[in-house]
């Protein structure tokens, strides 16, 4: 009989092959070379292909965190995109405060006060989110989906302002990805609780 630190080493190993010879090809998601825990990765691979994903790259990415690895379902999923797009709005916001400071025309300032107006909005609809998805998950998908606009009306006023930011460019851009990303989860929700609202 062999010792019993040969027979660990051996349970060890044969543990680690069968484990690894198990986890099914969709634990691996292709294009962005993120490995998941099985279901958080099924949970993630649903919501990043689904229709209302502007960008899946950018949704796998940016769901790549260890919150989101932990989360065991869809509810707790829709959680964690709506503090990640009240984060992302805060963040934006400021950059948004910091450039106001800035001197510019008054064109420029009425445009980068509606982007300030348009980012609270924001920040206040996706903290509300959070607290509708169980129980009202399709009013969750309206409220998402109304910041779409108030961001695309933002984009619309600095344009017309002619003000040259990039960096802004780039943030709206973002949160538009992260409302097709509230957008989709509440409509997976609105699926599977069909009754409850």
């Amino acid at each position: 009989m062999a010792p019993p630190n040969q027979l660990c080493l051996l349970l060890v190993i044969l543990l680690s092959i069968f484990s690894f010879s198990c986890l099914p090809t969709s634990a691996i998601i292709s294009k962005a070379n993120v490995s998941l825990p099985i279901h958080s990765s099924q949970l993630v691979k649903n919501l990043c292909n689904g229709k209302a994903i502007q960008n899946r790259r950018f949704c796998l990415k940016a769901l790549f965190t260890p919150e989101v690895i932990a989360a065991m379902d869809t509810n707790q999923l829709g959680t964690l995109i709506m503090k990640l797009g009240a984060a992302n709005s805060k963040a934006t916001l400021n950059v948004y405060n910091e450039i106001i400071k800035k001197p510019g025309s008054p064109q420029a300032l009425k445009a980068l006060n509606c982007c300030v107006e348009a980012y609270k909005y924001a920040i206040l609809s996706f903290e509300m989110v959070c607290s509708k998805l169980v129980e009202d998950p399709q009013t969750a998908n309206y409220d998402v989906a109304v910041i779409g606009p108030k961001i695309a009306n933002c984009e619309k006023e600095l344009m017309n302002a002619k003000v040259q930011a990039p960096r802004l460019i780039a943030e709206n851009r973002f949160m538009k990805y992260y409302v097709s990303m509230g957008y989709e989860i509440t409509s997976i929700l609105e699926l599977e609780n069909p009754n409850e609202y």
